[in-house]
């Protein structure tokens, strides 16, 4: 997407003197499309039930549903005006958000392929738990009582 994006830029700015760059756009378009359609496109809808388990899942579904149409709305609402005043290099502003999210989701986002909802939930705690450590003798954690390490 973001190759297609850079590429509908060139060939819209270079569209006046060279009119066979429409087709160049064209095909960077579908193309655009395409691999939104492959790519980032349904991530919303399933992403959400690799990340929650059962309980929490509808109400992340709907958070994830009521996100992504807002940003498609946003984005249908503010591409003439942001057209209008970038030009031809209004697609650089969407690659450079594409180059943010994929970053974004290469460092933040999880691997989830053969992995449980705890080991998935286990990733996005800052600390480990407790439960994840041995205890060891003669630590506090040990000591339950008053007189139990003296």
């Amino acid at each position: 997407m973001l190759g297609c994006a850079v590429t509908m830029t060139m060939a819209l700015a270079l569209l006046d003197r060279v009119p066979a760059m429409s087709y160049v756009s064209l095909v960077a378009t579908l193309g655009f499309v395409a691999f939104f359609e492959v790519g980032p496109g349904p991530i919303p809808w399933f992403i959400v039930a690799e990340l929650f388990g059962q309980g929490p899942r509808p109400a992340a579904m709907a958070l994830a549903g009521c996100a992504n149409w807002t940003c498609n709305f946003l984005v249908g609402m503010t591409f003439p005006a942001l057209a209008d005043a970038c030009g031809p290099y209004v697609f650089l502003l969407f690659a450079g958000l594409l180059l943010a999210f994929f970053l974004f989701t290469y460092f933040k986002v999880p691997e989830t392929r053969g992995r449980t909802f705890e080991e998935i939930t286990a990733t996005f705690r800052r600390t480990p738990s407790l439960l994840d450590h041995e205890v060891k003798p003669g630590t506090e954690l040990d000591c339950l009582g008053p007189n139990d390490c003296a």
